[in-house]
């Protein structure tokens, strides 16, 4: 029965990942992988996480099965991150909320529904867009198309096609959007552009899919969710995937959230039970560790507060990382325009270098990064920014 299986190769990036372990040179560095490392090259555990992981050791929890989905101060927390805590659609039970195996877990729920009760929409994903995406809806059996997105040549957004291309889209298309912190590009929309892209959405009868993976990074908690709450200010009917992998530094626990915006409580009602109904057929219950992590601190004011100013750490060191790339590639080559760098929002960023420059940071300064040109900002510290930028420049010239 296994003679015809098919070879998988394997994710490219966590691929890059395994050619830097073996990479034996004393200087090298990461900047592949989606992980954020603080200045000392290290994942950072979070001191409201310390807190609230003391507390459960003391207190022994059982470990028993969760609901199928999940905590309710875990879904709560979502929506009040999501939405904002006073939102109507939150009062009105107009949401249906639940606890996913992380962001890619959210979209696969998401997308197992869609399939389930919409089977002849497609989807839409920006180009580029994370490479998971199109897997993960391809995967539930979903056809998937791209739109225009990155313009190489102004290292911006292709907004003026991105428009035309949604106003021909047939009603009921899945738009498959990044609220903040585009992951590759960096590149958000401004808040005008996105009131654009909203009113077509609606004009269209569009379904818009967002994706908000790194919440926190771009400008803060509240100003990052702007498309989302706009869109459901608007009277739009949303899906939303998000994930505390990033913003709570909780790569391995697998804790994000799946919630769609429905018309009314009763049809709210329904998708959940239908949500519920998608888990236990694939896995059955959320894990609880790291569901009991984020309500906790969610839903305590004092380590919410603690949680938030370490996420704009974070979000600042970051911001410095691009700074002083910008700053030693301009004054290296004047003649180039970098600011892109520091235009760029999130963990990522559209370097602009071609693969065969990607190849010679690798090979000449084991240098990792995407063969696309994208970068992980937060792979960047003061001990090694000089010398990828050095490097940087070195393949540019």
């Amino acid at each position: 029965m296994f003679q015809n299986v098919k070879y998988y190769p394997g994710d490219p990036i966590l691929g890059l990942m395994e050619q830097y372990k073996q990479d034996s040179r004393s200087q090298k560095v990461n900047l592949g992988v989606g992980v954020y490392y603080d200045d000392t090259g290290h994942v950072p555990v979070l001191e409201c996480v310390k807190t609230v992981e003391s507390q459960m050791v003391e207190k022994h929890l059982p470990h028993e099965y969760l609901p199928m989905e999940g905590f309710p101060g875990y879904r709560q927390a979502c929506q009040k991150l999501l939405f904002g805590s006073e939102h109507e659609a939150i009062k009105t039970n107009r949401i249906a909320t639940i606890a996913s195996l992380g962001g890619s877990g959210a979209l696969r729920i998401g997308a197992e529904f869609i399939h389930q009760w919409f089977p002849q929409a497609k989807t839409y994903v920006s180009d580029p867009t994370w490479g998971n995406h199109i897997s993960i809806f391809e995967g539930a059996g979903i056809e998937v198309h791209k739109y225009p997105y990155y313009d190489p040549e102004t290292i911006g957004i292709k907004f003026t096609e991105l428009k035309q291309f949604f106003l021909q889209l047939e009603a009921g298309s899945i738009i498959l959007l990044h609220p903040c912190c585009h992951n590759p590009t960096g590149i958000d929309p401004t808040h005008q552009q996105w009131d654009e892209i909203l009113d077509i959405i609606q004009q269209k009868q569009l379904i818009p899919f967002m994706d908000i993976a790194y919440q926190g990074f771009g400008d803060d908690i509240d100003t990052d969710t702007y498309a989302i709450r706009k869109a459901v200010d608007m009277g739009l009917c949303i899906y939303v995937s998000n994930s505390f992998s990033k913003n709570l530094s909780m790569y391995g626990e697998r804790v994000g959230g799946l919630s769609i915006v429905c018309p009314t409580a009763e049809e709210a009602r329904l998708v959940q039970s239908q949500l519920k109904f998608t888990i236990r057929r694939l896995y059955s219950n959320p894990p609880a560790y790291g569901g009991n992590v984020v309500d906790r601190v969610m839903n305590n004011s004092q380590l919410f507060q603690q949680w938030e100013q370490e996420v704009y750490i974070m979000r600042d060191r970051i911001r410095a990382m691009r700074s002083r790339l910008y700053e030693v590639l301009q004054a290296k080559i004047p003649e180039r325009d970098f600011s892109y760098f520091i235009k760029q929002r999130g963990m990522f960023s559209f370097t602009g270098l071609s693969p065969q420059q990607v190849n010679r940071l690798k090979k000449e300064f084991g240098v990792y990064l995407v063969e696309n040109g994208r970068m992980c900002m937060a792979g960047l510290n003061t001990s090694n920014i000089e010398y990828v930028a050095n490097a940087m420049a070195e393949v540019l010239k």
